[in-house]
């Protein structure tokens, strides 16, 4: 029996002042599953993760986020359990770490006035710093904190308040390769610890797939070029197709990497032949 859907998109499209930015956009997204979505620069990305947020309204289609229709729901409700992780999250105040995750709870960014978290809300907070690997951190000032610190502690966050669905937006942007791996490793624990949560990770570098990745859809120029698991679509055709550059796509101890190629091809992925998957590369 199929996991319980978390998220759906049925041909979207979307528009913005006058110019369709996406293009028939499908995509199905079931508990337990971790997807990534990739594809170049201005390809849509964006787009598409503020749908998954519930932040965004589709032009024509309809947009399912756990199980409540954008259009016809509380947006502010659905999205308290949605943890989104932004690396540009910003605070108004200096908070400790423990606090930043209690935010959590409440989806603001600073603690709000008059509210109190529980002797269990304040437990929860510390076993999933814990989780993250930052208990040494749990009391440090956020303004104290390294950039892949700070990335680690908003996966806390995101999850405090018992998320369904778990949005990456980048979230190793400006790390660097140790912090990185950190966070990527913090990532690839939920696959244990949070085992029916659902993850969208979007980026366009394959070095900074984690692991734990099940399924990948790449985009290109607001239309879906591939989708499926993550081994059969992260491949030489389908990234090449969407950069539109011969890449050299490269899998090896459960990670992905990618090169440009000199001389213009790609060498012929054993497993789907030159152009990709027929089922899986966009025609």
């Amino acid at each position: 029996m199929s996991a319980r859907e978390v998220l759906r998109l049925d041909s979207v499209t979307f528009r913005r002042n006058g110019r369709e930015i996406l293009h028939g956009v499908d995509l199905t997204v079931r508990a337990g599953e971790h997807w990534a979505l990739l594809g170049p620069n201005g390809a849509g990305k964006t787009t598409i993760l503020g749908f998954c947020a519930a932040q965004t309204h589709p032009t024509t289609g309809t947009v399912d986020v756990l199980g409540r229709r954008l259009g016809r729901v509380d947006t502010a409700e659905l999205r308290k359990h949605i943890g989104h992780v932004n690396p540009r999250h910003r605070l108004q105040s200096d908070l400790t770490v423990t606090e930043v995750v209690l935010t959590g709870i409440t989806g603001t960014i600073d603690l709000p006035m008059r509210w109190t978290p529980t002797d269990e809300d304040v437990a929860r907070a510390r076993r999933l710093i814990a989780d993250s690997g930052m208990s040494s951190r749990a009391d440090s000032s956020w303004h104290t904190l390294s950039q892949g610190e700070r990335g680690r502690a908003l996966i806390a966050r995101a999850l405090i308040g018992d998320a369904d669905l778990l949005l990456l937006d980048e979230p190793t942007t400006g790390l660097d390769v140790a912090a990185r791996e950190q966070l990527l490793e913090t990532v690839d624990a939920l696959a244990v610890t949070e085992p029916q949560v659902a993850s969208v990770l979007v980026t366009h570098h394959l070095e900074e797939l984690p692991e734990s990745t099940t399924h990948a859809v790449v985009v290109a120029e607001g239309a879906i070029v591939a989708r499926g698991t993550a081994r059969t679509t992260v491949t030489s055709a389908v990234i090449s197709r969407a950069f539109d550059h011969p890449i050299d796509v490269e899998y090896s101890g459960g990670r992905w990497g990618a090169r440009a190629v000199r001389g213009g091809r790609t060498r012929q992925d054993p497993r789907t032949g030159p152009e990709g998957s027929i089922d899986q590369v966009r025609r």
